[in-house]
């Protein structure tokens, strides 16, 4: 189920699919991962969900990734719904899902998730 490069990530095979499905190469999904230009608390149970845009100015597009760090400190903002993360790449991160959200999301919303990572997520113990 879960495979391990040299950096302490752990891909699964739904993440492995999905790459196939949006033609996303491992090193692009890590640079969403170190560089998101927009992060989000997941809505899976402690998870982080980052985003970079993508695309043309006519076309555009964003690449989204859902992961989860082990003991990820995730700490609430009192009065905003923007929760501040802090992430450590030293730890184990595994990589739970990803996807191409078509056009720009809106910013302090969940993250735009298909229905069939909700079932996957659902089903599967990360």
């Amino acid at each position: 189920m879960f495979s391990i490069d040299k950096e302490n990530y752990y891909w699964t095979d739904h993440v492995r699919q999905k790459m196939k499905q949006y033609r996303l190469s491992e090193s692009r999904v890590k640079r969403v991962l170190r560089h998101p230009r927009r992060r989000e608390v997941g809505v899976a149970e402690n998870t982080i969900a980052g985003m970079q845009p993508a695309g043309s100015p006519k076309h555009p597009y964003e690449i989204w990734a859902m992961w989860s760090v082990a003991r990820a400190p995730v700490r609430e903002q009192s009065g905003r719904q923007v929760k501040k993360l802090v992430i450590d790449l030293n730890k184990k991160i595994t990589i739970i899902s990803v996807w191409r959200y078509p056009g720009i999301s809106s910013v302090g919303e969940a993250p735009p998730i298909p229905e069939e990572v909700w079932e996957i997520l659902k089903k599967a113990k990360y």
